[in-house]
């Protein structure tokens, strides 16, 4: 398990946002400071009860973004604990959810050097929240869950095209450093199908390789940061002409919006192999 030392531009020596894996690519995002965490999305108890028993934490609460399984599946066996508070999105069925977010709420909680700000992020689920501001030492964070991942975004489950996309920009307004913390480890098949959407993107080129070497070397690709998304992610890249040309060449027609490029690239993803 690693060391409980920030993140590097962090304030605190005892601070960290901690990945805890789950199920085959899950990522629980630990939050930890002071002998106290919280977590994002455990959708199975167990790697979070091993981690606070090995690092000798308190759990103070559990973040919810949206209402699947693997994400939400460990929450009521972590709800034995005492004195824990589980937030979540306010339009969907949770297993247990004492605070129901939406956009323009916050959650705060000095102990963890935690004050993020919740963002409406419909698509992959209809009530899919989101949540960015600083949290343990890290400035900028964003907990996206499955709305956006490295180098792709979440299926459209429930949502539209259109919604993702409004959901996706308003992560790409974000600060270029906010990293980005979501919830899988599909780094490297998203990243095989970008360099099939862009093959000329150098910054992409020079991350694969980066994310290639982390994976054989162990380590997870995450975070992310915002800028480097908006640098190699064709799904925050819809305006960029290479992409606009590649989305009408796999779709077989123009493309006359911002929206229908995502929508042709969301369905080119889901056909990927």
């Amino acid at each position: 398990m690693q060391a409980l030392t920030a993140p590097a531009g962090g304030r605190e020596r005892n601070a960290a946002v901690l990945p805890l894996p789950a199920f085959s690519d899950n990522y629980i995002w630990a939050i930890v400071r002071d002998g106290q965490a919280a977590v994002v999305d455990p959708g199975e108890a167990g790697p979070v009860l091993r981690f606070l028993d090995q690092q000798g934490l308190k759990l103070r609460a559990i973040l919810l973004t949206h209402h699947h399984a693997d994400h939400v599946g460990g929450v009521l066996e972590l709800s034995r604990i005492e004195g824990i508070t589980v937030y979540g999105p306010a339009r969907e069925k949770l297993p247990r959810c004492d605070v129901r977010l939406a956009e323009g709420d916050r959650v705060t909680l000095p102990e963890l050097d935690l004050d993020l700000t919740v963002l409406d992020v419909p698509g992959h689920t209809a009530g899919h929240i989101a949540y960015a501001g600083r949290a343990a030492g890290v400035e900028h964070a964003l907990f996206c869950g499955d709305t956006l991942f490295a180098g792709g975004c979440g299926r459209l489950f429930e949502g539209t095209a259109a919604q993702m996309f409004d959901s996706l920009e308003k992560f790409s307004a974000l600060p270029a450093d906010t990293k980005v913390f979501c919830a899988h480890e599909y780094t490297l098949a998203n990243l095989r199908w970008a360099s099939a959407v862009e093959p000329a993107n150098r910054d992409l080129h020079t991350w694969h390789l980066r994310a290639q070497q982390l994976r054989a070397d162990g380590h997870p690709t995450l975070p992310s940061t915002i800028g480097q998304e908006r640098a190699t992610n064709p799904f925050l890249r819809t305006q960029q002409p290479d992409v606009a040309q590649a989305a009408a060449s796999w779709a077989g027609r123009h493309q006359n919006t911002p929206v229908e490029v995502f929508a042709s690239l969301r369905e080119w993803k889901n056909d990927f192999k």
